[in-house]
């Protein structure tokens, strides 16, 4: 039988904090990072804003796991209005960071393979948004919540997961091993660690879990197919207007 778990948090999710800082900071070291650091990385301001906004994420995730671990619920409540701030500013930024990156790839002589990464932007976007909405909603069920806002992090590095790719350029088929294997392994471990501790599947975690994975796996296999670019290019013109 599948329930929610109502014991105490576990080390989980401190350790998922870390690993999202890992992923963040190794992930954009490359691309973004060490080129920022010494001042030749030029883009618009939305791209810095965007990177800074998700890495507040992470950060206040993180923080927010040790505020409920020392019991300071008072502080971690409050926080909880800036972190529906910074994921609705994710939000929004989203699509635009998407389309400056879209941009620049056309230029490199990508095609339509650098437009249809925006299906996949959107998708990332809404159910991003989705977990963060669903868990403040379930603000006062903690062990709902705190599932949510876990799923929501592991969603949200998964480009710096991608980015590996730039570490280890001679792997084949980053897509599959960075984009799919490393990221959604987070998840797996998640839900079975989860599984072992309590003795019982979490409801959520296991849902919404495997769900993301699927989805994971439907964007993979449909990815540059033909309904998937003419949806793409209609995102890019749509936004161009």
């Amino acid at each position: 039988m599948i329930r929610q778990t109502k014991s105490p948090p576990s080390q989980l999710y401190l350790i998922m904090g870390f690993v999202g800082l890992f992923a963040v900071l190794v992930g954009f070291s490359t691309t973004f990072i060490i080129p920022v650091s010494r001042n030749t990385f030029i883009a618009p301001p939305l791209i810095y804003i965007h990177g800074a906004l998700a890495m507040c994420w992470v950060s206040l995730y993180l923080l927010q796991v040790l505020l409920i671990r020392s019991k300071n619920l008072k502080i971690h409540k409050q926080l909880g209005i800036i972190g529906l701030l910074i994921a609705l500013s994710i939000v929004v930024t989203l699509l635009p960071t998407g389309m400056h990156q879209v941009e620049r790839e056309l230029a490199e002589g990508l095609g339509q393979t650098a437009t249809s990464s925006l299906v996949g932007i959107l998708f990332s976007g809404l159910i991003f948004g989705g977990l963060v909405i669903s868990g403040i909603a379930n603000r006062k069920m903690p062990c709902i919540h705190r599932n949510f806002m876990l799923l929501a992090t592991l969603v949200l590095i998964w480009p710096g997961w991608f980015r590996f790719r730039h570490l280890f350029p001679n792997v084949s088929d980053p897509a599959f091993w960075f984009g799919f294997v490393l990221a959604d392994t987070f998840i797996v471990i998640s839900i079975l660690w989860d599984r072992v501790v309590h003795g019982k599947f979490n409801t959520t975690l296991l849902t919404f879990g495997l769900l993301i994975i699927l989805e994971n796996t439907l964007e993979l296999y449909f990815f540059d197919s033909p309904w998937w670019q003419e949806l793409a290019n209609k995102i890019y013109f749509l936004i161009k207007k």
